[in-house]
C-alpha cells in the first residue's frame, strides 16, 4: 500500500514538475522571462491587426518589454486589450502613449511616447493607446487620390507621344542626326589627321619666326640707310625729271611737234604699215623661192 502511494505521489511530483518546464518553456518560447521581474500596464485597441503575443515594446527604439497577452474585452464591444509587460525598472509618466504601429511585412508592435512629466502610472494601469498609420493606409489616403489625378495626364501624355512616334517628319530627323553624327566622325578623323601634322607645322613657324626676326634686322639697316641717304637732292631730281616728262608729254601732244607730228601725222603710221606689208610679201617670197635670193648672195 505504501509502495503504490509513494508512486502515486512520485508521478504527481514529476507531472507538476514536467507542467511547469513545460508553460516555462512555452513563455521562453514567446520570449517571456519568468525570472525577470516586470511591471504590467494595459492598453486598448479597437485594431491590433498583425499584434502577437511577445511583440516588442520599444522606448525611442529600445526594447523595453513585450506583449504579454491579448484578449477581446467582450463586456466593451471592438475593443482588445493588450497586456504589456514592461521593465522592472521603467517607470511610464502619465500622459504615456502606447502607439501600435505596422511595418512594411505586416508585423505590428508597440512604441511608448513618454511626456516630460513627474507624475507617474501606476503598475496595472492602463495607458492611452493609439493606432499609428501605416505605410499601406498612408498611400490608400494621400497617394491614391494623386495617382488616380495623375494617371489622365500620364494618358494624354502617351497619346502624345504616340502621335509623336508616329509622325514621319520625327524619323526625317532621326535620319538627319545620323547624318550630322557620320558627318562629326569624319570632320573628327580629319580633326586628328590635322593635329598629326601640327609638330612640323610648328618647326616650320619656328623657322619662319627666325626669318622674320632676320628680315626685322635687315629691315632697320635698310631703314637707318634711308636716313643717311641724301633725300633733298634725290628729291630735287625727282623734281626735275618729273618736269621733264611733263614736257615730253606736251611735246607729244602737241601736233605741230616733232614728236607730235610723229604720234598724230596719220602718214606716218600709212607708210609703216606699207612698209611692214613689203616686207612680209618679201618674208613670203623668200620662202617660196629661197634660190632666187640665194643665188643673188653668191655673185
Amino acid at each position: 500500500m505504501k509502495n503504490i502511494f509513494r508512486k502515486e505521489v512520485l508521478i504527481g511530483v514529476v507531472a507538476a514538475i514536467s507542467i511547469a518546464i513545460l508553460v516555462v518553456g512555452i513563455d521562453f518560447l514567446k520570449g517571456v522571462n519568468v525570472f525577470k521581474p516586470s511591471n504590467y500596464y494595459y492598453a486598448t485597441y479597437t485594431n491590433v491587426e498583425g499584434l502577437a503575443v511577445s511583440a516588442p515594446v520599444t522606448l525611442n527604439g529600445y526594447k523595453v518589454g513585450l506583449v504579454r497577452e491579448i484578449a477581446y474585452e467582450y463586456n466593451n464591444p471592438g475593443h482588445v486589450k493588450v497586456e504589456l509587460s514592461l521593465d522592472k525598472e521603467l517607470r511610464l509618466p502619465k500622459g504615456t502613449i502606447a502607439q501600435l504601429g505596422t511595418d512594411l511585412l505586416g508585423t505590428a508592435s508597440i512604441s511608448l511616447k513618454m511626456p516630460h512629466s513627474t507624475d507617474y502610472h501606476s503598475v496595472g494601469d492602463v495607458l492611452t493607446a493609439e493606432n499609428k498609420k501605416s505605410l499601406m493606409d498612408n498611400v490608400a489616403g494621400e497617394m491614391l487620390p494623386s495617382v488616380s489625378a495623375l494617371i489622365p495626364k500620364i494618358d494624354t501624355l502617351l497619346t502624345s507621344i504616340n502621335t509623336l512616334v508616329a509622325d514621319p517628319a520625327l524619323a526625317a530627323s532621326i535620319k538627319r542626326i545620323d547624318a550630322i553624327t557620320a558627318n562629326l566622325e569624319a570632320s573628327t578623323r580629319r580633326l586628328n589627321s590635322l593635329m598629326g601634322t601640327l609638330p612640323p607645322v610648328a618647326e616650320n613657324l619656328k623657322v619662319i619666326t627666325g626669318n622674320l626676326a632676320s628680315s626685322s634686322a635687315d629691315l632697320a639697316d635698310i631703314t637707318a640707310g634711308v636716313k643717311e641717304m641724301p633725300l633733298d637732292s634725290l628729291m630735287d631730281n625727282i623734281t626735275t625729271i618729273t618736269t621733264n616728262l611733263r614736257c615730253l608729254s606736251e611735246d607729244l601732244r602737241d601736233k605741230n611737234s616733232t614728236l607730235g607730228r610723229l604720234i598724230n601725222d596719220p602718214s606716218l603710221y600709212d607708210n609703216l604699215n606699207s612698209t611692214i606689208s613689203s616686207l612680209d610679201s618679201l618674208f613670203v617670197d623668200i620662202k617660196k623661192n629661197p634660190k632666187r635670193y640665194i643665188s643673188i648672195k653668191l655673185l
